[in-house]
């Protein structure tokens, strides 16, 4: 029997350093400057500044590999404190708002070319699909 594993992310990440500043929105504080992962709706920002999950940000990030810019809002999906083992960094994973479709088309074009992350940890298996093809067959 073949187990179906979970996917969670709507985009594939891509490993990549990537310039950018983020801003907190309610008080303009420089969250982080350096991007890690990167995908097109959103990407994981070094940081060792205090924020929370939930929290609107500003994001101005450079297409990597051109002289293009990327202006969007994200919001705060997670914190990372680097207590895991496999936690490589303290950070923040932002999900950014609809991209424009030149902004979004430029940067999976930009990405594809890119090698996706190593994984840290095992692929988590998807029981409730797997439970389903087990019913239908």
């Amino acid at each position: 029997m073949e187990m179906l594993l979970a996917s969670e992310r709507g985009a594939v990440r891509r490993a990549v350093r990537v310039d950018c500043q983020v801003v907190r929105e309610r008080d303009f504080a420089l969250l982080g400057n350096t991007g890690l992962d990167l995908s097109s709706d959103g990407m994981f920002l070094l940081s060792n500044v205090q924020a929370f999950a939930g929290e609107e940000v500003l994001v101005s990030l450079r297409v990597p590999g051109t002289d293009r810019y990327i202006d969007t809002s994200a919001t705060i999906a997670r914190v990372v404190q680097g207590r895991r083992q496999w936690d490589r960094a303290r950070g923040l994973g932002l999900r950014f708002a609809p991209l424009g479709s030149e902004d979004q088309q430029l940067l999976r074009w930009v990405l594809r070319r890119m090698p996706p992350p190593l994984p840290t940890r095992s692929i988590r298996i998807d029981y409730a699909g797997t439970a389903s093809l087990i019913s239908l067959s």
